[in-house]
């Protein structure tokens, strides 16, 4: 069941998703307007799987190209919910933005639930009697704050909302996270994805706030997309909200299994774009570049560009090409997305590993100290999400990082590992049989 939380700026509505959810996933900071897409964030209660949209602040006399797109993302959810909460500050009384909601809600046709918030003690509860004016129903004293009334919220939500137990659906989902600097098309490419303007798109750089999640089914299989706030360099990071939008993001790409690093093609491959292809990788999802607004992008050298990433980037991500504008090349990325995902999750027979790896020693003999040589004697894989294999050797202190190095890099050719993260542990024979051991190289 899908509750749309909707208000006048500022009245505490991330504020009160989150303390519904008994989570931070909404990004809450004192100054208004600071939640502007609509958020997905999920919850239960007394059973009941509920899906929370968080939205912007909606003032309806604002005429701001901004604040209008913050409005439809709100008409947007409204539209996809079962119940509405109208959120009002109890202790800023009623305004007039409250009453054009509340006549927005009454149009609508899902049931209503106003939750009078900020009533902190029982002192505060008379106030939440002015909100019978509205005529949606008897108002709930909640506090986001101090977690009052939100059990008495909840319980009224999961009333009027449908009453028919939802089935969870068995598929693996695929988690996609779209992160990049900021400004250079992340949401324009989630809205392409989507085929609508579910993100705001804005030329004004840092409009994305928060980590915004929505679900797309591309060739049977079911991708959550998340867009990202943009990653500036830390230096530049000068602001708390800015600060925790940019630990959002990153969060986005611990949770991700597959990471579409968006550049600005016109831009070229910069530093910036390499630190956080590491971020992601680092997380142990799979990475691809993507050089958006290719339409523009006259002069750009692709096979430099593409050299340049395999020379400063070990896990060797593809970089490939599109334009959110034109719809060029946008279909391709998702089903590279999908084949990364299956590529990360995927297991390599033995019999085949064991032959790649007598191939590999064939090419190069490893190395030797003291006049006693490396042996590679058998590998197999031991996990994935990411892959991890394991080697074993008759000797680890006989393992250098080249050669290490190298078994890496074979193993990403033979077997398309481009971009994925992935852990080989030497295991020396003898160190196995007695305690099993391992040596990590990563």
């Amino acid at each position: 069941m899908k509750i749309a939380v909707l208000g006048y700026p500022n009245v505490g509505k991330s504020s009160l998703v989150n303390r519904l959810a008994s989570s931070r996933d909404a990004v809450v900071h004192e100054r208004p307007g600071v939640t502007r897409d609509r958020k997905e964030v999920p919850t239960d209660w007394n059973g009941r799987d509920l899906t929370l949209i968080d939205t912007g602040g909606v003032d309806l006399t604002d005429r701001d190209q901004l604040a209008r797109q913050i409005q439809e993302q709100a008409r947007a959810a409204l539209l996809d919910a079962d119940v509405a909460v109208l959120v009002v500050d109890a202790k800023a009384g009623l305004r007039p933005g409250d009453h054009e909601l509340a006549d927005l809600l009454r149009r609508a046709d899902v049931p209503v639930v106003v939750a009078a918030n900020k009533v902190d003690t029982q002192t505060d509860a008379p106030l939440v009697a002015e909100f019978n004016a509205l005529g949606l129903g008897e108002p709930i004293a909640v506090s986001a704050a101090q977690g009052l009334g939100t059990g008495d919220l909840l319980d009224r939500v999961v009333e009027l909302g449908p009453q028919e137990a939802q089935t969870k659906e068995d598929e693996q989902v695929i988690r996609l996270a779209v992160i990049g600097r900021p400004n250079v098309g992340k949401s324009s490419l989630v809205n392409r994805f989507l085929g609508d303007a579910r993100v705001i798109v804005s030329p004004l750089p840092g409009t994305t706030r928060d980590a915004i999640d929505s679900t797309l089914s591309f060739e049977g299989r079911t991708l959550q997309l998340i867009d990202t706030a943009g990653l500036r360099r830390q230096s530049k990071v000068s602001e708390s909200l800015e600060y925790y939008t940019t630990l959002r993001s990153q969060r986005a790409a611990e949770r991700a299994d597959v990471a579409l690093v968006v550049c600005d093609a016109t831009d070229g491959v910069t530093a910036q774009d390499l630190r956080v292809a590491e971020l992601a990788m680092r997380s142990g999802c799979a990475t691809a570049l993507v050089l958006n607004k290719w339409d523009l992008a006259q002069d750009v050298d692709l096979d430099h560009e593409r050299a340049r990433i395999n020379s400063k980037l070990r896990l060797r991500p593809r970089a490939l090409t599109a334009s959110a504008k034109t719809g060029r090349n946008v279909e391709r990325l998702l089903v590279e997305a999908v084949a990364l995902a299956e590529r990360r999750s995927g297991r390599i027979p033995t019999p085949q590993l064991n032959r790649f790896l007598s191939e590999v020693v064939t090419a190069r003999q490893p190395p030797a100290r003291r006049g006693h040589r490396l042996k590679l004697l058998f590998m197999t894989q031991t996990g994935e999400r990411p892959p991890r294999f394991s080697v074993q050797v008759n000797s680890r202190s006989r393992v250098t990082r080249d050669y290490a190095y190298y078994l890496e890099n074979r193993l990403r050719e033979r077997y398309r590992l481009e971009g994925i993260p992935l852990l080989i542990d030497f295991v020396e024979r003898r160190q196995r049989r007695r305690s099993g051991a391992r040596a990590a190289v990563a």
